[in-house]
């Protein structure tokens, strides 16, 4: 018997918000399969979405910033599970179509919709309007996040005696954009406001020692409602036969990297929790080699027994379950848009980024030069706070990293650019860290660092 699949999608996830904070989460991944380095290929909205329904890159796709549609002829997760015989739905944010409420032919084959194009918009903290497979509005009762784990407890009871294939997609802990704040259930933002600061943020600044507690509550009413949906689960006698897949479309620097939230090459714009449980992946422990959400979708086909269709150009990382020396990339392959038009790799020890000169950041979905903008070493500043691109010091790294991102970039389907080197940083031939940084900045958090529920 095919395994039921379940996605619980977050926006706006960072990854280190895993842990003491998030019981619930952190069991799937202790005692299921956990990504520890997992990255979105897009750290903007809708191309990490389109990316996560089919599998494939932003610009192969065209969805390489907001508000492109999703092409009809894209093949999603739906239409892959739909054709198996699963009965498909999806509920909440979907942000790949061109209007409000989302036409059928452009819901991505989903048959149950209780969905909106951008639920931000649609909805509040305490009033969340979607809309149903006839396009007539829904009003759910709750807070937001609750309103939509209660309707998929319901499409899981509705489709109990049959395979199902479930795309949660879930709002917080994005901000809510007319107001940028973070509108936490009551009494949450209270819990949390002061209690921890992650080392990048504590470091920078930004808008995060106003919004922390906001975006920690959302996160913690979060896992309570992970938790509710395996309870159901568990209830119906589900579970075991239940894959359950949690993870987010991209991160959030509050405002430190650039003007707004995400669309950098930081770790905090591109790491995400990725925890799986159920069948397939109980008991699979860490992967500690990056992988990319990009490679969820094969992931998934491969795990309930479907075949992975050489379109998708992400792949299955069940053989890293088997066997961690298995054959994998060394790097995981990123791409930004809307800020910059911007290509960068990450391997276990680099981060390397690469922006392109003259572009349109909205219009040009590629450029064909690009120049070296950063690179990162980050086992020994994983919050990315020193740059070393154009150091003496690491000019043999970089440059062995340029050529692994010019293949990567092609290997994507995009035509060979040039990557010009970073300019010299005169002077110094040792990177050497701001002092005002570096007196600021407090040792990397562990996960026991987090506020306790």
């Amino acid at each position: 018997m095919r395994p039921n699949v379940i996605v619980v999608f977050t926006d706006q996830q960072r990854w280190d918000t895993v842990g003491p904070l998030t019981p619930n989460l952190d069991r799937m991944a202790r005692h299921g399969t956990q990504a520890t380095v997992a990255l979105t290929p897009q750290p903007v909205c809708a191309p990490a979405r389109a990316a996560l329904q089919t599998g494939r890159y932003a610009t192969t796709t065209g969805v390489h910033r907001n508000g492109r549609v999703l092409p009809p002829e894209e093949r999603t997760l739906a239409h892959h599970f739909g054709a198996a015989g699963y009965a498909t739905g999806y509920i909440g944010k979907w942000h790949l179509a061109g209007s409000e409420p989302v036409p059928e032919h452009q819901r991505g084959g989903y048959q149950s919709w209780l969905a909106a194009n951008a639920l931000e918009h649609t909805s509040d903290a305490y009033r969340t309007i979607v809309y149903d497979e006839a396009n007539e509005p829904v009003m759910l009762p709750g807070y937001r996040s609750d309103a939509l784990v209660d309707a998929a407890v319901r499409f899981v009871a509705d489709h109990a005696g049959e395979p199902f294939y479930l795309f949660l997609s879930l709002l917080e802990p994005h901000h809510q954009n007319e107001v940028d704040n973070y509108p936490a259930p009551d009494g949450y933002e209270e819990r949390y406001q002061g209690t921890w600061m992650p080392p990048d943020l504590a470091a920078l600044g930004g808008t995060a020692h106003q919004h922390m507690g906001g975006y920690l509550g959302q996160v913690k009413r979060l896992d309570e409602g992970l938790g509710r949906l395996l309870d159901a689960l568990r209830s119906m006698d589900l579970l075991d036969d239940t894959i359950v897949a949690y993870t987010s479309d991209h991160g959030n620097h509050f405002k430190t990297r650039n003007g707004e939230y995400k669309r950098s090459c930081h770790d905090a714009s591109l790491r995400v929790p990725l925890a799986l449980r159920g069948p397939g992946f109980d008991g699979g422990g860490a992967i500690a080699r990056p992988v990319s959400t990009l490679d969820l979708p094969p992931t998934l086909l491969e795990a309930a027994g479907l075949p992975v269709p050489d379109a998708m150009q992400g792949r299955s990382f069940l053989p890293l379950l088997r066997d961690p020396r298995a054959d994998w990339p060394g790097e995981v392959f990123f791409q930004v848009s809307e800020s910059e038009v911007g290509r960068g790799i990450r391997t276990s020890r680099w981060k390397y980024y690469a922006v392109a000169e003259g572009a349109d950041p909205w219009d040009d979905p590629a450029a064909a030069r690009y120049r070296e903008q950063a690179l990162y070493d980050v086992v020994n500043d994983p919050y990315e706070l020193v740059n070393l691109a154009g150091h003496p010091s690491h000019e043999a790294v970089a440059a062995e990293l340029r050529e692994r991102l010019i293949r990567r970039i092609v290997a994507a389907g995009e035509a060979e650019p040039v990557v010009e080197p970073a300019e010299r940083v005169p002077g110094r031939t040792q990177a050497m860290p701001d002092p005002a940084v570096r007196s600021t900045a407090p040792k990397p958090a562990r996960f026991g660092h987090q506020p306790r529920p």
